[in-house]
């Protein structure tokens, strides 16, 4: 994945190399449009699956010393009502929108350099051509511990990788039809939500929901992580990202509502998948708010911005996934937020959706 400063800022050639060629020119729109065979009509509009969160005011953001700065201050915040999916999006549902509209995914495109060099660091070096392939990027845990400051050291980007091949073109979906779908950028995601009449929720939205009622509580269920000894989400045990125990029953992604829902009767809001939401990503999104008082419907800052990788564009996403522990990330937490280039998915991001109406 193009994710996170990480690869980007890596000083091997090999990293570099992985990093551009996980970059796409999907962003916004373009003459090679989203859904090539768009006049096929959507799904007939209903609630069906989704799970209608009343509107009110929240602690969004944390206080909490243990948490990643980009993530505090809390602060103030009202939503509207809004009906969201129970679940991530399945492979299933996707493969429905795939075969009405013909739809192609991001990583079953090939990326086009002359694009691509325009959101990297100027001199950038072009990567050999046959590294320039439709593809994306998946987990492949190294077999001894390795620096958890390089992230290219368990994650490998993948020739033919797609959301038909979570784990590589030898991998397919056999058994896991009610998984969430991975390899999915947040251009695919948009794609998706205009076919079924529906929207990505906003990072606000997202964060009510996956509090199910809960006031200022570290994790979606409560304050202890493993309550009565009980794992509540798919995540990582053992020593990252090397040696995984397994203790929560799945290696990788696990069917949906697998784990106990939220108050707000909703599923895999932490862990399994990272998921997207419609704003841009600001680290300091959240300190510029906390002198605004109470902030209603926050569509999220105008421009995107990250100091670590300013070239490359991210919007948000929430949730963590299967590869989450506390000794790296341990974002399966509510107020937990990162942002990823939208044009790039990986192995462990999907998404869910929301609507108004």
């Amino acid at each position: 994945m193009r994710f996170w400063a990480g690869l980007i800022a890596a000083l091997a050639v090999v990293t570099a190399i992985i990093v551009v060629a996980e970059r796409r020119d999907w962003i916004g729109g373009s003459d090679r449009t989203l859904v090539t065979h768009s006049t096929h009509a959507g799904p007939e509009r209903t609630h069906a699956g989704m799970r209608w969160i009343a509107g009110g005011e929240f602690w969004m953001g944390t206080d909490d010393r243990a948490s990643v700065e980009n993530e505090r201050p809390a602060h103030r915040v009202r939503v509207d009502g809004f009906w969201m999916d129970d679940h991530p999006v399945t492979n299933a549902a996707f493969r429905a929108f795939v075969d009405a509209t013909g739809y192609v995914t991001t990583a079953e495109r090939p990326p086009d350099w002359e694009e691509i060099r325009k959101q990297l660091p100027p001199g950038t070096p072009k990567p050999p051509d046959e590294v320039l392939v439709a593809g994306s990027a998946i987990f492949i845990p190294p077999r001894t511990p390795v620096p958890l400051a390089d992230l290219s050291q368990w994650w490998q980007w993948t020739a033919g990788a797609s959301w038909r091949h979570p784990e590589g073109p030898r991998s397919d979906l056999s058994g896991r039809d009610d998984h969430p779908v991975v390899h999915i950028a947040w251009d695919d995601a948009v794609a998706f939500a205009k076919w079924t009449g529906k929207r990505l929720p906003t990072e606000a939205e997202w964060e009510y929901a996956a509090r199910g009622g809960l006031d200022r509580k570290r994790f979606a269920w409560g304050d202890e992580f493993t309550p009565a000894g009980r794992h509540m989400a798919n995540t990582y045990q053992g020593e990252f990202p090397y040696h995984e125990q397994v203790e929560d029953g799945f290696r990788r992604t696990s069917p949906v509502k697998s784990f106990p829902a939220n108050g707000y009767g909703l599923f895999d809001l932490a862990g399994n998948v990272w998921q997207w939401t419609a704003d841009w990503y600001r680290p300091d999104t959240f300190r510029a708010r906390a002198h605004e008082g109470l902030c209603e419907n926050p569509p999220g800052p105008g421009s995107s911005f990250d100091p670590l990788d300013p070239h490359a564009p991210r919007r948000v996403i929430k949730g963590g996934s299967f590869l989450c522990h506390p000794s790296y990330c341990e974002s399966y937490r509510p107020s937990a937020r990162r942002g990823a280039p939208p044009d790039t998915g990986s192995s462990h991001v999907g998404f869910r959706l929301v609507t108004s109406s």
